[in-house]
């Protein structure tokens, strides 16, 4: 079995009330790593020692990307379509974006940076979506054919789509590329997907802002930040609210996939996870 603790008989047979709670520390979870991963290279610097392991190839990446903002920066009037492009590759490779958002604002102002980084981050987040239904759809619905839970809580994706993929963009505590490729295997319509996702419009603003902020390149691979505590405190109230309003959110169509899905008593009619 590929993985033997993540079996979808297993997950069937969880009990609605110990289903939630794991759903509420997966987002707690996930605001953690956010956070970690923004705090990383601050981190790294202040540690002894140069990096070494995952966290040295998280920091030359940074710095690859950095010198891809400072290649860009100086090509003039194509500047801002080898951007877009620059994007779209970065999101289907899934790598880390955010240091490409911040570079947009010293790059190309608030405005401008905020449009360019929305076009290529719906671009790429379009193209990683299609990847992930026609080339790994099909090999997981054969896998887990007539699973009643998967299939309760795929309809629940299909009917509540549109608002779930919104009100999971609008928050950055969620992985924007991984989510890509993971609602792509669901039954939620192109449509819907490309919709909800224009709830990234908010925290692409907040980040190209930031970004406008930073007085060199330079700083975008050292962890350095303009201080601004009015601003540091609205982002973190405004992640809060929304980790909350999304955890509450999935809690109910969690709930109601279940009461939907096979009774506990019964057993699952699909086979595990190969």
């Amino acid at each position: 079995m590929l993985f033997p603790y993540l079996s979808f008989s297993r997950i069937a047979r969880i009990k609605p009330s110990k289903f939630l709670r794991q759903i509420i520390q997966l987002m707690l979870f996930s605001l953690l790593g956010m956070t970690l991963i923004a705090a990383g290279p601050a981190l790294a610097q202040e540690a002894a020692g140069e990096p070494s392991g995952p966290l040295a190839v998280f920091s030359q990446l940074q710095t690859q990307l950095v010198n891809l903002v400072e290649w860009i920066n100086g090509l003039g009037a194509i500047a801002p379509l080898v951007f877009i492009l620059a994007y779209i590759v970065i999101t289907v490779a899934f790598l880390p974006a955010s240091v490409v958002t911040l570079g947009a604002g010293f790059v190309f102002g608030v405005v401008k940076g905020s449009i360019l980084v929305f076009i290529g981050a719906m671009l790429g987040a379009t193209a990683a979506f299609l990847v992930g239904r026609f080339f790994a759809r099909d090999w997981i619905a054969k896998k887990i054919a007539g699973n009643r839970f998967f299939n309760s809580l795929d309809n629940a994706i299909a009917e509540e789509g549109l608002k779930l993929i919104f009100l999971i963009r609008l928050s950055p505590a969620f992985p924007f590329n991984l989510l890509n490729y993971a609602l792509g295997l669901t039954k939620v319509s192109l449509p819907d997907y490309v919709l909800g996702t224009t709830g990234i419009i908010p925290g692409t603003i907040m980040y190209v802002y930031l970004g406008s902020l930073i007085g060199d390149l330079a700083m975008l691979g050292s962890g350095e930040a303009p201080s601004n505590p009015v601003i540091s405190w609205i982002i973190r109230i405004l992640i809060f609210v929304t980790v909350v309003a999304i955890t509450l959110y999935i809690s109910k169509i969690a709930r109601k996939a279940l009461k939907d899905s096979v009774p506990v008593s019964e057993e699952p009619a699909a086979t595990d996870m190969a």
